[in-house]
């Protein structure tokens, strides 16, 4: 491995490096975006697919857990197939696959493409960051790395607006066909810009640890499973979760040790000897979920309770990429000045607080409410996720580097997906205790007998005295769901702040680091 870094500073491309950038961070930036574009699109896909709203997550899941299975196999690729060839297939894949999920007909065919889709995204990342650090001369990879992880932190929060748009004025199918000349021309600019550097094309990978993948797709797979059913067949009680628990924890311990026992393991589980990157993939798993979850309920309960369009329900949540663009730049100039740690503890600490902000919505509010505190969510966004990428590979050797990445991305994706299930889970069951709870509070107390009264008189100008009995008992009943499924949603956010300040004392664990030149965001 050494001997491949030194011709990093010896090679060059033959264009501008900066027609590179705009090569490999445009489907990396089209990657990105599709982990969050159909989140405001899924009570459409769910009735067009003739499935539940739980149902439909499983689109979000399905692509976040087939990313994170090619992730850690991404080098062994980029090598035996070339770096330049890996990256077009990838994109190929990925382009062909969106056409499949916009042309699907049922759910299964649906989360197929997904599928397909997310394994042909998840090299996309690591490949191009890879391919970008290599074409830019050492004192221009902070400024490239500066606009990749722009574009990777901005991608998951314009993704609700734009998939809102294009679900209202043409259908929730296009959240999917958009990614079609963008991928057509991502390749046709990869195969005229971007080249293999010699070390590359001489490489000899050796093969590839067929068993180690296997079992990683056997224990994620299973995992998946256990989130996406958990909630619908009642978690442990169903002999079915119960197999796929038992299945994540034979092959997970199996895969263990494998790749601790194999001449040429997948992956080197050697970098979680690392203090700081063992303890920067925790914070970042912690960190994906509570993102991936913030970003899946909130479009949720604008359209489910106030019964906003997919498109207001983007636009309601789309400062937060203008906080991520605000904060960029800043914190580029910071990281360089400040210890990593104070960043990353001003993020956990303001995202926390935005998320007990957004824990006192109501039923009455605008469309603009939440907008300062997910502004100010999208700025603790990128005040943790470049310097904790940084601090986490920090202290790593440079030959380590491209194993710890892919590590560290199916980890940030793992708890994307579990972050995604839980805030469902959570959704689902708190409904339930918060409506038995509510059920005890009004019933024969002075307000409801009013209300009821009320209603049945405005119903007996519509019907018989039976069936303005039973309208005003559905009013009623409809209310009392509502205001259930609130504080459902209330206790997500709670929880989410929770997991954020829990990060806090981990801060700690961390040593100080410089960023090595161009290692940013991954």
């Amino acid at each position: 491995m050494p001997d491949e870094q030194s011709p990093l500073d010896e090679w060059c491309p033959d264009c501008n490096p900066w027609w590179i950038a705009a090569a490999v961070i445009l489907p990396t930036f089209m990657e990105v975006l599709d982990t969050s574009i159909a989140s405001v699109a899924l009570p459409h896909i769910a009735g067009s697919l003739v499935a539940s709203t739980d149902e439909a997550t499983w689109v979000l899941t399905s692509y976040l857990v087939a990313n994170a299975v090619i992730l850690p196999a991404s080098g062994w690729f980029a090598r035996r197939f070339g770096r330049r060839n890996f990256l077009l297939f990838c994109i190929s894949l990925f382009t062909v696959s969106s056409f499949l999920c916009g042309a699907a007909s049922s759910l299964g065919l649906i989360l197929l493409a997904r599928a397909l889709q997310g394994a042909g995204g998840g090299a996309l990342q690591p490949i191009s960051q890879a391919i970008l650090l290599e074409s830019f001369p050492s004192s221009q990879r902070g400024s490239a790395m500066a606009v990749f992880a722009l574009g990777v932190v901005v991608a998951p929060v314009l993704g609700p607006t734009l998939g809102g748009y294009l679900t209202d004025q043409y259908s929730w199918r296009w959240a999917f066909y958009i990614n079609i000349p963008v991928g057509m021309l991502a390749i046709l600019m990869i195969m005229r810009f971007v080249q293999d550097p010699p070390y590359i094309r001489r490489a000899r990978p050796g093969r590839i640890d067929g068993i180690g993948l296997g079992l990683l797709a056997v224990w994620i797979g299973a995992l998946q499973y256990m989130l996406d059913k958990g909630q619908e067949e009642d978690w442990f009680g169903s002999p079915r979760i119960k197999f796929a628990m038992v299945a994540v924890i034979v092959g997970l311990a199996a895969f263990l040790i494998r790749e601790l026992t194999a001449g040429h393991p997948l992956v080197d589980l050697c970098v979680f000897k690392n203090r700081n990157f063992a303890t920067g993939c925790l914070m970042m798993a912690i960190f994906g979920g509570v993102i991936y979850g913030i970003i899946t309920i909130l479009p949720l309960f604008y359209q489910t309770l106030l019964g906003y369009t997919a498109w207001a329900a983007g636009l309601a949540v789309s400062p937060r990429g203008i906080g991520a663009v605000l904060i960029m730049p800043v914190v580029a100039v910071l990281s360089n000045r400040l210890d990593n740690r104070w960043l990353m503890a001003t993020g956990f600490s303001l995202f926390g607080v935005t998320a007990m902000w957004m824990a006192g919505m109501t039923l009455d509010i605008s469309q603009w409410s939440l907008t300062w505190p997910i502004v100010l969510s999208g700025m603790a966004a990128g005040m943790v996720f470049v310097p904790l990428s940084t601090t986490a590979v920090g202290t790593l050797a440079n030959e380590q580097i491209g194993n710890a990445t892919g590590l560290f991305n199916l980890l940030r994706n793992l708890g994307g997906s579990i972050g995604i299930s839980v805030v469902d889970t959570l959704i689902a069951r708190h409904q339930q205790v918060h409506r038995a709870d509510l059920s005890r509070y009004i019933t024969h107390r002075e307000p409801f007998r009013q209300a009821y009264n009320a209603l049945h008189g405005l119903m007996l100008q519509h019907g018989g005295p039976r069936q303005a009995m039973l309208r005003a008992y559905a009013m009623i009943e409809n209310v009392l769901n509502q205001q259930a499924t609130i504080y459902s949603y209330v206790d997500d956010l709670r929880y989410m702040a929770v997991a954020c300040f829990a990060c806090l004392p981990l801060l700690f664990l961390l040593k100080k680091v410089k960023a090595k030149g161009g290692i940013a965001a991954h």
